[in-house]
Parts: structure tokens; sequence; C-alpha cells
């Protein structure tokens, strides 16, 4: 995409003003549905997000689900050290091969994380936000955290700063994140009942003295909920993640979810337990498991009448580089960027954000006659789908190389996104590994198709036979005008009796 020029670029806001104020729901923050917010957006109405919200949230790719299609995020590594210690959780300092929070593959110093922060945003002019999330707390490392975002500031000042914390020091700071135009905190919080805390956090350490048990966790939940209180109070976006542990505290985040919003919290993001045994971690070693898709939907479901609620979440690792779902980060270590030629220019990349804002609005006035095609039938079946996408909200994926499968929830009430499958690719150095595809149906066949690009014959076959229908006809359009069609088609089929609608079960994990 070409950047517009300078006199092109001074009348987008006027070409996209009405547009972003008619749509602003939708484009920060999906559509609502059964009365709930499937996203950051508001049920209210378009008028409901005031314009300084808008402008933290339209381009923050983990607070918008429509923005996390088109603008990229990195973290720095610069925090090593942690106050707490969580059974799912074992940091790693030099590791490459692991997708998960607190794993990096660099420590960095503020001045190299800066350095790295432009080159990036050099380099991927879509960049929008730069956060810090680890390897371990942030406020546990206080000095190099606040000393990267200074630096940050005075190198890359267009760039959104973000911070991620468990929220043990989180009240004693919030002056200075106010201070550092820090706009964005994340604050992990999985409990309001101390008992289930102690099934999670083996210790504490706060104000210079060890503390277990439930003790522990109460001290820790006061000081979490504090934290989201003063957040609110000083207009900074706060975003809960929890991780959903089966048969410790699934139904519990209901509770979680109600004491946030009720404290302030913007948006609730549920992620699911990573406990693989290989990771290391006191769950994974003790064979707990993590939840299926299935459960995840239902919790977030339940959830999401009360607050808003985040599915898009790719769980990144701490020096996580680029769109969310792709990670880019072994472009950028430390050695590479020594010997780039960094040249960082904020008007060429306002310029370049300007029509990505463009290419987005235009979307969305052709979509919304699209959208409201199914609204004359009265249908209540719903049904999911899969989509293989590189970004930019195109199905633009081919079946074999895909990494990952978007999932949305299609009614007569819109298109839903409700979560992302990783997957192992079928498909490496040109030939196909058969032993993958089992696993990649297994994990979408709740799924009553899957939009790709394009795809071979062997894996359409395969999934014919298990039920989910191939989709290429929408080869590089957009996610939700295709899909909004083909449920329409699907409605037609099921209502002149040509086909039968069958309710799928839950995927494999």
């Amino acid at each position: 995409m070409d950047a517009p020029t300078q006199q092109e670029a001074s009348s987008i806001g006027n070409e996209i003003g009405e547009i972003t104020q008619l749509n602003a729901v939708q484009m920060v923050c999906g559509r609502s549905s059964g009365g709930g917010t499937t996203g950051c957006g508001s049920p209210a109405g378009r008028g409901d997000i005031p314009a300084e919200t808008w402008e933290k949230v339209k381009n923050h790719p983990c607070y918008s689900e429509q923005a996390h299609h088109h603008y990229a995020r990195m973290h720095v590594g610069v925090a090593p050290a942690c106050n707490i210690q969580c059974n799912y959780c074992n940091r790693k300092y030099d590791c490459t091969n692991e997708s998960r929070p607190g794993v990096v593959s660099e420590r960095l110093t503020p001045e190299q994380a800066a350095r790295k922060v432009m080159a990036v945003a050099s380099t991927i002019p879509q960049l929008t936000v730069v956060g810090i999330a680890g390897p371990g707390d942030p406020l546990a490392n206080p000095e190099k955290t606040f000393k990267t975002f200074e630096l940050i500031h005075e190198v890359a000042p267009d760039l959104k700063l973000c911070l991620s914390t468990n929220g043990l020091v989180l009240p004693d700071h919030i002056d200075t994140i106010k201070k550092l135009n820090v706009d964005h905190v994340t604050i992990t919080i999985n409990m309001v009942d101390p008992e289930i805390g102690a099934k999670i956090y083996p210790w504490i350490f706060y104000r210079h003295k060890r503390y277990t048990g439930i003790q522990a966790a109460k001290i820790l939940n006061d000081r979490q909920l504090q934290g989201v209180e003063m957040l609110a109070k000083h207009g900074i976006l706060c975003k809960i993640n929890s991780v959903m542990i089966p048969g410790i505290n699934d139904q519990h985040l209901i509770e979680v979810n109600k004491a946030v919003k009720w404290r302030g919290a913007f948006l609730h993001n549920i992620v699911p337990l990573i406990s693989s045994p290989e990771h290391g971690t006191a769950f994974g070693l003790s064979g707990q498991r993590g939840p299926t898709p299935g459960e995840m939907k239902a919790l977030q479901d339940s959830c999401e009448g009360e607050m808003h609620m985040m599915r898009h979440c790719r769980q990144c690792r701490a020096d996580a580089v680029g769109l969310l779902g792709e990670d880019r980060s072994a472009e950028f270590t430390t050695e590479k960027i020594i010997q780039m030629d960094v040249k960082y220019d904020v008007e060429s990349r306002k310029s370049y954000q300007s029509s990505i804002a463009v290419e987005r609005s235009g979307k969305t006035i052709a979509e919304r006659a699209d959208l409201t095609k199914c609204a004359d039938n009265d249908s209540d079946i719903k049904v999911l789908v899969a989509v293989a996408t590189k970004g930019s909200g195109l199905i633009n994926e081919h079946f074999g190389h895909a990494k990952e499968f978007q999932v949305y929830e299609l009614s007569t009430g819109g298109v839903k996104f409700v979560g992302h499958r990783p997957v192992d690719v079928y498909c490496q150095g040109g030939y196909a590994e058969e032993r993958n595809l089992g696993t990649i149906i297994r994990s979408i066949n709740d799924c009553h198709a899957v939009f790709i690009a394009k795809i071979g014959g062997c894996p359409r076959a395969e999934l014919i036979g298990a039920g989910v229908e191939p989709v290429d006809l929408y080869a590089y359009e957009p996610i939700d005008k295709s899909t909004s069609a083909w449920f329409e088609a699907y409605l037609d089929r099921v209502n002149s009796g040509a086909i039968k609608h069958i309710e799928h079960g839950d995927p494999a994990i």
C-alpha cells in the first residue's frame, strides 16, 4: 500500500470524520450480540465512546479487535525480576522456541530497547504500540521500566506506551505512570477470593517480606483492585487479563469480571491456561489441564453481558514484534540492529497509518449493507467458521501455510469474533505434513466451514469428510463481508431443504 501524498494526508480527517463517528463502536470493538458486548465497544450506541477514549483505542491492536488486523505492537524485554510466583509461569531469558508470556530471546537495557524500538518502527510503519510485559514484572523493575519509557518517548513520541503487571505494587507507581503518558495498563487478576488465589500463587514478595498461602493472595488481590480503581480515577485505560484454570478459577472468573467492571476496568481478557509439561511450570508438571475452546467460549459469553470482552489475545512473548499472531522478533536481534541504518521519520509513519485509516473506513462502509442482509431472516441458527488470514481483515492465507485460524460466530445478529486456534503448519518446505492434517481438522471440527485463499485436493477432501466445508470462493476478500455472504447462502440452503443444519461438538485442543 502506497502512502498518500502530503496533500492527500491533510484531507483525510475530512474524508473519514463522519465515517469514524458513525462506526466508532463497530470499527474499534466489534458488534454487540445478544445484549452483551462482543469487544471493547459499547452496546449503548455510537455516541457512547468518548472522543478521548476513541483516540486511545482506535489503532491499538490489543484494545481493539478491528485494529489488530491492521496495526502492529512490540514488547521490549527489560524487566527480568518478578515479585510473585504463579503456578502457570516459568520465565526464560534466552528462549527462541516457546511462544508464551514470560519468555524472551534477549534481555535488553533501556538504551538497547529504545534503539530497537526505533529500528522496528522505521521498518514496520504500522507499529503503533510499545509495551513492557516482562519477562518478569515491569513494576518489580521500576527503574529499568520507567527509564525505557522515557527514552522511547524521546526518540519515538508518536508511539503509544503500554504496561503489563501483576498489580502488587501498582498503586505505588500510578503518579509516575501518568506522568510518562502510559495510557494503557494491563493487570493480571485471576481471583477475588484468597482461598482460590492460594491455589494459583505459592508466594509473593511485598515490602521486603515473603508471604505465602491465603495471606499472600489477600495482599495481592487487595493491591490489584486498588490499582484498578486508581487507574480509572486517573483516566488510564485498564485491561484485565485472567488465566482460565479448569477446576480452580473457571467459574470464579465471572465474579472477577463483575469486581473489575465495578472498579472501572475498560476491558476483560480471559485467556486459556498454557500447561504443556515441557514449559516446566508447576501446573504443567502437575498435569493441570487447560480449557477446551468450547469451555473458553462459554465463559467469555457468560461475562460479555457484564463488560467489554477481548477475544483476540495471542498470549504474546515478552519480546513479540509485529501483528498479533505473528512474531518478527528474529529480524530485530541486538546484533542485527547494530548493523541497521535507522532513520525514524514520524511524518511518513503518520502518512502510512492515515492510509490504513482510509482503507478501514472504506471497508466499513462497504460491509455495512452486507452485514444487514441476514437481519430479515428470523433463524436462530448460529455457526462457527474458521478463517485463514495473514492480516488486514482479509481471507488471504493458504490452508497449508496457516499457523492459526481465526474463529467467528455467524448469526442473523452479525459476525462475532470468538477466538483463534493455533495449529501445526500443514505444508513445510514444499511438502505436506500428513500427520498434521488430522490435528488441524480436529482443532476446528466445531466449525461448519473454513475460509481460505487456496487449498489442495487432499485437505479439501478430508475437511469435507469431517463435516467442515472448505470455502475458497472469497479469496482475498474482507472477512466480515465474505462470511456474511456465505452464511446468508447457508441459511437459504437450510430453509430450502438442500442441507440439514447439524450442531458440531467441542474441538480437540
